[in-house]
């Protein structure tokens, strides 16, 4: 008998961008039967003057805990471009997963990694690379986006062979058709792949 494999879409987002590219995450998560998505957040980092954070976020989805790695089968993470790197709230988060390191927790699990920028060429391989560094010091799986993907033939907005991405420009219409395409494979071949990972459970 097999449980639900819990799939982490982990983000942090501060215009919508790079939520619209979790969602759809979500989206091929929930197509694969068997796998179901857990949609997470994390808080900005705030200076000591304007004071700590909220522990519960005013809308949206939950921030994520060190347990909610520890209970995902697989992690889809994502995170608007800062520079050709990760933002500093998600990067303040995996600082903090020292404990699941040292226990080895990840190590196994199937993970892939989207992001969002403004401009065309605005660093978005080097922030998807930024991501998989730790992941990679966890022992995780990675899981890019092959060729056989039409959609990164199609093209003309984001999308690499590294993990989903969106251009959103200034006053964009939203995520185009093969970006949506490829992030909805992208949480797909994660919950395929974590699928195909589990161990069956004992009655």
């Amino acid at each position: 008998m097999h449980r639900m494999a819990q799939i982490l879409v982990l983000f942090y987002s501060r215009d919508g961008a790079t939520l619209a590219l979790a969602r759809q995450v979500c989206r091929g998560i929930e197509s694969v039967t068997g796998a179901t998505a857990v949609l997470r957040t994390v808080p900005a980092v705030v200076t000591v003057a304007e004071g700590p954070a909220q522990p519960v976020p005013a809308s949206g989805p939950a921030y994520a805990t060190p347990d909610d790695l520890v209970n995902a089968d697989g992690l889809v993470l994502g995170s608007p471009t800062r520079f050709g790197n990760m933002a500093a709230p998600l990067k303040h988060f995996l600082d903090g997963s020292g404990a699941l390191w040292a226990s080895g927790a990840l190590a196994g699990k199937p993970a892939a990694v989207f992001t969002s920028t403004q401009t065309l060429h605005g660093g978005q391989e080097t922030t998807l690379m930024s991501m998989m560094l730790p992941l990679m010091h966890h022992g995780m799986i990675l899981v890019g986006l092959p060729y056989t993907e039409g959609a990164l033939h199609r093209t003309r907005s984001g999308g690499t062979p590294y993990g989903a991405t969106h251009v959103s420009g200034l006053g964009s219409a939203g995520l185009s058709a093969e970006e949506q395409e490829l992030a909805q494979a992208l949480g797909r071949r994660v919950a395929q792949i974590s699928l195909k990972l589990a161990v069956p459970q004992q009655d």
